[in-house]
């Protein structure tokens, strides 16, 4: 078995050098292979909605991927911890691929449901996986430079994911914007099998896990109690009417499920706000909230109110991108002059301004074309907040806590967005009049603004 580099060759060697290709371009692969599909699947739904007879319940296809992938995610801190990466990573890759393939074949919107969570639930084991494979391969002077090409592999498909979906669901059916994700996902999956010796040999860098079996035993009910919460919390508000119902029951139960589970899962003091690595994961987890939230619910908006084709709904999406990629860039910048928390707070108030523009356009019908560049704004957000919110977690961090921390973070990131998609959802179902949502639309993209506003004082408690 060839030899890993030490330290003193990893000033020399990078991601891309002959020692680390083949697990670079398959980890590579995997992340443009999700950014696609995240991207597509948005532009995608409303056709999905509308065939399935499933619009008033269109932010569920959303959240039950997400609850999935809560789920996923927890699962995973505890297979890897135990049995390495490998393994969980190719069962996410297999389950990802079967659930794609299952949405495809959907003619039901059940059916087509339980292929979101299947997806999600490959996508959570995924993720955490290929964070554990980038520990175990790549020496930590090289691994900055693994991130960035990352972040960069997320941009191209974010750009490109949308008029694609657009174009295959309006020329052929949006079934092949999930049956195209499968073949590329298999040959990955290929890819990181052969790539295995390189991966379970290559123990530089991994310590072992802290954690002991009770530890792991907690971490993983916890995990199905979130997962399971927040799967009755969507159910609830599924269709939802506005009276006392076992529904309504059943939500409430979710809730208080959420409430009860998700402090075990991050650090302590994360939903008082309180000061340093707690309010970053906070700020974390109202950015994701809200914008997820949002941008699920913009192609509909601009599909159902304003007529637009699915091809101007994607368009209009993939903007974001960019906006993101230059939040990003400037968030990394070596001539960097504001204090990491100032990045939190400047990135709460510009999501915060391009969710409430968003609202303006729909209370007072002004013209679509404010809405890409609303999106911009937010994507310029979540590069600068976002991104900046990973570098915090991992400063304010014991390194030998960077695996815990980098677990609570994606935790934030589902958790958020879980709750903000299904609050969105349960609005938007229980007032939905097809045509006569302008009002509607508003609402929900104003309160996603307020919830994004908060992320503000959760950037100035991290400086405390």
């Amino acid at each position: 078995m060839t030899a890993m580099p030490d330290a003193r060759t990893a000033s020399v060697d990078g991601p891309l050098d002959k020692t680390y290709l083949e697990v670079t371009l398959a980890v590579l692969a995997l992340v443009t292979i999700v950014a696609f599909e995240s991207m597509a699947v948005s532009t995608a739904m409303p056709a999905v909605a509308r065939d399935l007879d499933a619009v008033r319940s269109y932010g569920f296809a959303f959240s039950v991927m997400l609850t999935g992938q809560l789920l996923g995610i927890v699962l995973a801190g505890v297979w890897s911890d135990r049995s390495g990466p490998l393994v969980g990573a190719v069962t996410g890759q297999a389950l990802l691929a079967g659930g794609s393939a299952m949405c495809g074949m959907a003619t039901s919107f059940p059916f087509f449901l339980a292929g979101r969570a299947l997806t999600g639930l490959g996508g959570g084991l995924l993720v955490v996986m290929l964070y554990v494979i980038a520990g175990r391969v790549y020496p930590q002077q090289i691994r900055p430079r693994l991130f960035t090409y990352i972040s960069a592999a997320w941009v191209l498909p974010s750009l490109l994911g949308a008029p694609i979906s657009a174009w295959l669901t309006t020329n052929l059916s949006w079934r092949w914007v999930f049956w195209g994700v499968v073949p590329p996902v298999l040959i990955t999956m290929a890819a990181l099998a052969h790539a295995r010796r390189r991966i379970d040999g290559s123990d530089l860098t991994a310590a072992a896990s802290g954690r002991d079996h009770s530890a792991h035993v907690r971490a993983a009910w916890s995990g199905v109690g979130i997962a399971l919460s927040a799967g009755a919390l969507q159910v609830g508000t599924h269709e939802l009417v506005l009276d006392a119902s076992p529904k309504t029951g059943l939500a409430l139960a979710g809730l208080v499920g959420v409430v009860v589970f998700a402090p075990r899962l991050v650090p302590t003091g994360t939903w008082l706000m309180a000061p340093g690595l707690p309010s970053v994961l906070l700020a974390r987890a109202l950015f994701t909230g809200a914008f997820y939230a949002g941008i699920t619910y913009v192609p509909l908006f601009l599909v159902g109110q304003r007529g637009l084709s699915l091809q101007t709904a994607g368009l209009s999406l993939a903007v974001g991108a960019i906006g993101w990629a230059a939040g990003a860039w400037y968030q990394g910048h070596t001539t960097l002059h504001l204090p990491r928390h100032r990045l939190v707070e400047v990135g709460g108030l510009l999501l915060a301004s391009g969710l409430a523009s968003v609202s303006l356009v729909a209370w007072l019908d002004l013209a679509w074309q404010v809405v890409p560049l609303a999106l911009v704004l937010t994507g310029l957000a979540m590069g600068v907040g976002v991104t900046t919110t990973t570098v915090l977690a991992l400063e304010l961090s014991p390194v030998a806590e960077h695996g815990e921390a980098s677990s609570s973070l994606q935790l934030a990131d589902v958790l958020g967005s879980v709750l903000g998609i299904a609050a969105a959802t349960a609005l938007f179902a229980a007032r939905h009049v097809p045509g006569q949502d302008d009002a509607l639309f508003g609402t929900i993209f104003l309160g996603l603004a307020a919830v994004a506003a908060v992320g503000i004082p959760a950037g100035q408690r991290i400086r405390v």
